[in-house]
This record gives C-alpha cells, structure tokens and sequence, in this order.
C-alpha cells in the first residue's frame, strides 16, 4: 500500500513538472506578444510624427518668415528660430494694397458658392440615391467625368461663354463657375453619406406616422449633418484658395484675397515676408471655420439614430 502510494506521488511530481514548461512558453508567447504590439505602435506613432512633421513644416516656416524681419527673410543662412519678432510684415502688407476689399469679396463667393451648392447638391443627391428614374446611372458617371476634366482646359471655353453673358469681371460669374466644379464633388460626397444611412430608418419613421418629409428632416437630415458640414468646409476652401479662374476672370479691382497676394511680386523682386504675412492673414478664416465645425461634426458623427 505505501509502494502504490509512492509510485502515485512520484507520477503526479512527474505529471506536474511535464507540464510546467509549457505553461512558462505560453507566458513567454504572450510576453513576446505583447512586445511585438508596443513595437508596432511604436512605429505607428513615429510614421504619424513624420508625416505631422512634412505637413506642418510649411505652415510653421509661413509663420517664422512673417514675424521675422524683411532682412532675414532672404537671408541665405535663414534661421529656424527668428531671433526677433516684428509685425512690421503685417502693416507693409496692409499698405501695398487693399486688403479687406480682397478679402470680403472672396468671403461673399465662398460663401455662396457653400449654400447654393449644399442646396442643389443635397437635392440632386437624395435623387440619385433614394429613387430609380430613367438615366440614373449616365447622371452618375456625367458626375464623374466632370471631375476628372481639367480645370485648365475650360478657362477659354468660360471666358468666351461669360464674356457673352455679360458676366466677366462679375462675382455673379466666378460663382458661376466655381459651382461646375464644387458641385458635382458635393453632390458624390453626398450621395455617399445618404447611401450609408439605412432606408428602413425612414420606413420606420413613415410607419410611426411620419411623412416622406418629416422622416428625411427628424430621421436622415441629422444623421446626414456631418456629412454637410464636411462638404462645406471642402467647397469654402476650394473656393477660397482657388486662383486661377480669379485671375483670368476678374480685374485688378475686383480681385479676390488669392490675386492680391500677386502684389508682392513686383519688378524689383518679391517681398517675401510681407507675402507671408499676407498668407497668415488669409489663413484665419479658413482656421476659424473648421475651429467653429469641428465639435459639431464630432457630435454628428456620434449621433445615432436611437438614443437611450
């Protein structure tokens, strides 16, 4: 009986320290897991440095050379740090020409440019992918072509056709024509974000009593205002940075913030610390915008169609 009782204890030692180590390799797996994941964030986290760092270096050296003085802005060893800060930049390009003019002109074509195309764009979009009509699939694609035609190739063909209309040197007419490029990008943009809300939401809502209507604006309308608000901000920049068609299309003294940044460009050289200065002082509105639009998108994305 004492042998049997030996013999078990000493296979149960055995059985247990059989199976220790694989216990211990299991530890070692996880361990050897758990590196593998913090090297990987690490490398993620460095990737995202890198590109913040490629994307913002022009910004910050925009700022460094507008609140630096004229002098080292072309100096040929420049400085990453300005050893001294001025805001003569800023007077110089207030006196080299109107400023404001400029710059209220382009806020009235941004920003009808914005309401004329969430408005016809949110329309063509519930259209194009809420109902079925004869041609849908050409409208699509017609969408699509427009917006791989060059911008470059229509500025003859809008001269001329502007010209005729009367609309040259009009802001009528530049809103005109930022709309044949602006629009067709809000109306996809859109029609992606309708596309991703479930129709039956609406179903429901028509069954609870609601109108074809009421379900858009209490079920779909909110559900959709990040998606506006995105396309805003994208048709308000597009707008306001654009130059071209500004600068065949309007004169000197209808020109837009993007033109009299030209001014700086003179036959003596160019004044690059004032031109800097000048593209800070473009660069706040489009800064308080997305400033203002950020925490509501933020909430619009985290809204649902059921609450509580």
């Amino acid at each position: 009986m004492t042998a049997t009782t030996a013999s078990t204890a000493s296979t149960a030692s055995s059985t247990a320290s059989a199976g220790a180590p694989p216990a211990a390799s299991a530890g070692g797996r996880g361990s050897r897991k758990n590196r593998k994941g913090g090297t990987s964030k690490l490398g993620w986290n460095v990737i995202g440095l890198l590109v913040f760092a490629v994307v913002g270096f022009p910004v910050y050296w925009m700022l460094n050379t507008a609140f630096k003085p004229a002098k080292d802005a072309i100096d040929p060893s420049p400085q990453f740090f300005p050893r001294t800060f001025t805001l003569d930049n800023f007077r110089r390009a207030l006196e080299i020409s109107d400023f404001w003019g400029p710059v209220g002109r382009s806020l009235i074509v941004s920003l009808v440019v914005v309401v004329i195309g969430i408005a016809v764009g949110l329309l063509a979009a519930l259209a194009i992918s809420r109902f079925a009509f004869r041609g849908r699939k050409i409208v699509i694609v017609g969408i699509l072509a427009v917006q791989m035609v060059p911008l470059v190739a229509m500025i003859i063909p809008v001269f001329l056709l502007l010209n005729d209309l009367g609309q040259y040197d009009k802001l009528t007419g530049l809103i005109i024509t930022y709309l044949t490029f602006i629009l067709p990008f809000t109306v996809w943009t859109l029609r992606g974000f309708i596309v991703n809300i479930p129709k039956e939401l609406e179903e429901a809502a028509q069954v609870d009593g609601c109108t074809p209507t009421g379900a858009f604006l209490r079920v779909v309308f909110p559900l959709l205002a990040p998606g506006m608000v995105a396309t805003s901000v994208y048709g308000f920049i597009q707008a306001w940075n654009e130059y071209l068609y500004a600068l065949m299309l309007m004169s000197q003294q209808n020109q837009t913030a993007t033109v009299w940044l030209g001014n700086f460009t003179t036959k003596n050289g160019t004044e690059f610390a004032p031109m800097m200065a000048g593209s800070t002082m473009m660069a706040i509105p489009i800064v308080v915008l997305f400033l203002i639009v950020q925490r509501k998108m933020a909430a619009g994305l985290t809204a649902g169609a059921v609450k509580g």
